[in-house]
């Protein structure tokens, strides 16, 4: 698998806090660091406003068609104007909450493993991924004062999400991705130290620094 440098993923099932973390870790940035670009999945654009509706429970699609439009807003996700791969080939940090795994978990779910394999098979891999795992109880709890749930977020599924993951973790970090589990149980805030102990060791921030002392 291709890795992208400078390219961070945040996984894991609803409730487990990835969107809390992604917030938290963007106040940590100042302009002495690597700029960051925080982004999500599925996206704002055309074909990303399509899977949110139907994640919403607004659009009725086939688990097959939201598989296929997954990838293919993933496709201009990282490779159109303004895209993953332009960010990071500027040397910026690009933060994405959920990426390809998310796809062979869920929708292996929905419609089984061999299609969103096939759909996401050629997509480059993040040089870092976060796994938040947290007990689908907790999750359940923290998804109870949201005033719309979207299609997954019921228990029965997130106990067959974080089995999902947690079977996929190992092979996604024998294609070479480097890949960290989180115990998101945690409060927000020790979660954000945990994360930002392994963010702060990528080769980003040593360059930067490196780049800092030839100017001085």
């Amino acid at each position: 698998m291709i890795i992208i440098p400078n390219f961070i993923v945040f996984e894991g099932g609803d409730g487990s806090g990835t969107s809390t973390q992604m917030n938290l870790l963007r106040r940590r940035f100042s302009p002495s660091m690597p700029v960051l670009h925080s982004t999500a999945e599925p996206t704002e654009g055309p074909v990303g406003r399509l899977i949110r509706k139907a994640l919403g429970g607004k659009l009725p699609l086939r688990a097959e068609t939201l598989a296929r439009l997954f990838s293919a807003d993933r496709q201009e996700h990282l490779y159109g104007p303004g895209g993953i791969a332009e960010h990071c080939g500027r040397g910026e940090l690009v933060l994405c909450d959920r990426y390809v795994l998310s796809s062979l978990v869920y929708q292996g779910i929905t419609c089984g493993e061999e299609l969103p394999l096939v759909l996401n098979r050629d997509f480059p891999g993040p040089e870092l991924l976060f796994f938040f795992d947290v007990d689908p109880d907790i999750a359940a709890k923290r998804l109870e004062n949201r005033a719309e749930k979207e299609i997954f977020e019921h228990r029965d599924f997130q106990v067959q999400v974080r089995r999902r993951y947690r079977e996929l973790l190992p092979w996604y970090t024998g294609e070479g991705v480097k890949t960290v589990i989180i115990d998101a149980s945690q409060s927000p805030e020790k979660v954000e130290e945990d994360v930002w102990r392994w963010i702060e060791k990528m080769p980003i921030f040593k360059e930067e620094m490196k780049n800092s002392e030839k100017e001085i």
